[in-house]
């Protein structure tokens, strides 16, 4: 299975904070206000992140009011998971590309 953009979803987790907001997130909902209180992030900061996780489909948002809450999306963490998995497969080293004309 392949997520819908890997290149995208990648780049967002290859951020520290980003990863740690995910970490929260694993708790379950979670308002921005209760983010904010467990980072060392400015409002702005906090809201940069978050729409790189959400526009990576890693996070889904609502808003209630003022504030916004967050959810993890277990689904695309599990689409990256499997396709990191696919990408450490071994292929035999006899194997040739399928297209190679090399052989031939």
């Amino acid at each position: 299975m392949i997520p819908v953009e890997p290149v995208k979803v990648l780049k967002a987790l290859a951020d520290v904070n980003r990863l740690h907001i995910l970490k929260l997130l694993g708790r379950g909902e979670q308002c921005a206000c209760v983010l904010l209180e467990n980072l060392a992030l400015s409002q702005p900061t906090l809201s940069h992140h978050m729409k790189i996780l959400c526009d990576a489909g890693l996070v889904a948002s609502r808003k209630e009011g003022k504030w916004i809450y967050y959810t993890r999306q277990a689904r695309a963490l599990d689409e990256i998971a499997a396709y990191l998995q696919a990408l450490g497969q071994e292929v035999p080293p006899d194997a040739p590309a399928a297209d190679c004309h090399c052989r031939e």
